[in-house]
């Protein structure tokens, strides 16, 4: 007896422990994984992030009071130096964005003035191994003494004197390359990273420049522009302090994005009569010329716009696309619908992207909860460098598609020619061939009969040619299967466009259920290929589709 109650203690003694030890590893493992967590999020702190968790009175701001020392002590000589930096690096992009109701856009004058920025914070940015970058926080209210000549088509001559400069940003400043002699580091490209605030005013020297109709708002879009253009990032000014050879830290595109414009849904409503007339502003840098604007859809608040863009790309890992969405008015100013962005770090280089992006109100400040619509774009990001997604060291072609060796033979051709030529190249690719939609199935469609039930059929339809096929219907389910397939002869599948519409069969008519939209990128570069896609209006409708693509790409 005192043997089997030993037995049962030890047994029990035993099992305790390594319930408590399995506990004390548990606990363990999780205080590891939180500490590793902490200081992966302490590592992406900015300075915005340390301000709110450190008060002014603990913030380690000895070196920023000691930058804005430094800056006011040699300010005067700074304002000496950079007045004639931006004069003539400014002045020539000025001229280049210049309204065309004006004649010619000069300075004059240009000071800085007395006042010098104020630093407020800075942290350090992790690059490339030999590299050091850092962003400055700066804000300046400033007293500088820029006045611009200005001269109109009828021959009218006005001094334009810019004032009230109130500015808050972040510099970003890049010491590159580092080497082993004083001052350590060969050149310093400098860039503002991120223009938070700009406001100004213009007026005419010893007159009112309202009264001139359209004058001021032009000069403010191109002083706006001309900031965009000569130093906003990922522009950088190149200053050389060990003599060498920095070309290659100049701005360089490191790819092309191809983006279609397919359509917008649930939009906002603008009008008091009719509905909207949407139309789409698409761009990477904000500057007029790189700006794309699609066609206005009238009276639409669905609107289908199947349109193609491109861009380029100068940095893949801070710059964004962004769309804006307005309301045609007419002759009165576009209403603005909603925006939205796609930064392109989240792009994997060489496949297709096709996503749908809520539009907001504003891209800054977010606290808008109106819907106002969304947009659906296909994405693709092509580098432009030799190690692209395309490539095979071995044998360059060998995972190239149709789409992408007629695209390389285009570039290849076009390598020694002007940008525009070899674009316009680009876009005479014709892809022919044949598209193979298999309906497999649906699920989870809505209900539409009294019996809890539907009858749905799919329509398919190929939006340029009006090419038209239907499965056949199936009575009383909501989770169909088809298994039906249907050829489509396609003519131009780069801009070609597939609508499946679902419908529910009833003894008068039919009833529309939802649409599926997509483009044929997908299907040509990737040849054959299955996929769940959502029926957009309805909850939780889906289609199984299985789409494969016989083509030949033909360059007229």
């Amino acid at each position: 007896m005192g043997f089997v109650v030993g037995y049962i203690l030890g047994f029990a003694l035993g099992f305790g422990l390594m319930v408590g030890f399995a506990r004390y590893q548990n606990t363990r493992s999780k205080s590891r994984t939180d500490l590793a967590a902490a200081v992966a999020a302490l590592s992406r702190m900015t300075v915005q992030d340390s301000r709110k968790l450190l008060p002014d009175q603990f913030y380690p701001s000895w070196l920023v009071n000691w930058l804005n020392h430094l800056i006011e002590k040699i300010w005067p000589y700074v304002d000496e130096a950079a007045s004639e930096i931006i004069r003539s690096s400014v002045e020539p992009i000025l001229e280049q964005y210049r309204p065309a109701v004006l004649a010619s856009l000069k300075f004059s004058k240009l000071t800085l003035g007395t006042v010098a920025p104020q630093f407020t914070g800075f942290t350090i940015i992790e690059g490339e191994p030999k590299e050091i970058v850092m962003e400055l926080d700066l804000q300046w209210d400033g007293n500088p003494n820029i006045v611009l000549d200005i001269k109109t088509r009828v021959g009218v001559a006005l001094p334009i004197q810019v004032k009230n400069i109130g500015f808050t940003g972040v510099f970003r400043l890049i010491f590159k390359p580092l080497v082993d002699e004083i001052p350590c580091f060969g050149a310093v490209c400098y860039s503002l990273r991120e223009k938070r605030n700009l406001d100004f005013t213009l007026k005419v020297v010893g007159g009112d420049i309202s009264s001139i109709p359209g004058i001021s708002t032009a000069l403010e879009d191109t002083i706006r522009d001309a900031i965009e253009d000569s130093i906003t990032w990922p522009v950088r000014k190149i200053i050389p302090i060990i003599p060498g050879d920095y070309s290659y830290l100049e701005l360089k595109p490191v790819g092309i994005l191809e983006v279609k414009l397919i359509e917008a849904k649930e939009l906002t409503n603008k009008d008091v009569i009719g509905k909207s007339d949407p139309f789409a502003k698409i761009f990477i840098r904000p500057l007029r010329d790189r700006t794309k604007t699609s066609k206005t859809k009238d009276n639409q608040i669905n609107p289908i716009w199947n349109e193609h863009f491109e861009f380029e790309v100068e940095d893949v890992v801070t710059q964004n696309l962004t769309i804006k969405i307005y309301d045609d008015e007419g002759i009165q100013a576009a209403e603005l619908i909603g925006c939205a962005q796609m930064p392109l770090r989240q792009l994997e280089p060489g496949k297709v992207k096709d996503v749908w992006l809520k539009l907001v109100k504003d891209l800054e400040i977010q606290r808008d909860n109106k819907n106002r619509g969304q947009v659906h774009l296909e994405l693709l990001y092509c580098p432009m460098s030799s190690e692209s997604a395309f490539m095979n060291p071995f044998d360059p072609d060998f995972r190239l598609t149709s789409l992408e060796k007629a695209l390389k033979q285009v570039t290849d051709d076009g390598a020694d020619e002007d940008p525009p030529k070899a674009a316009s190249k680009k876009k005479d690719i014709i892809i022919r061939g044949v598209l193979s939609v298999t309906v497999m199935s649906a699920e989870e469609l809505p209900t539409t009969d009294f019996m809890g039930k539907s009858d749905p059929f799919v329509v398919l339809t190929m939006k340029k040619s009006d090419q038209k096929n239907k499965t056949r219907v199936l009575n009383d389910t909501l989770n169909p299967v088809w298994n039906q397939t249907f050829d489509f002869v396609v003519e131009d599948g780069l801009h070609e466009l597939l609508i499946l519409e679902v419908y529910d069969h009833d003894t008068f008519g039919k009833e529309k259920m939802g649409r599926c939209i997509m483009t044929l990128t997908r299907a040509i570069l990737e040849g054959e290929f299955t996929d769940i896609f959502h029926v957009d209006g309805t909850a939780k409708g889906k289609l199984n589709l299985h789409l494969k693509w016989t083509s030949q790409a033909i360059i007229k």
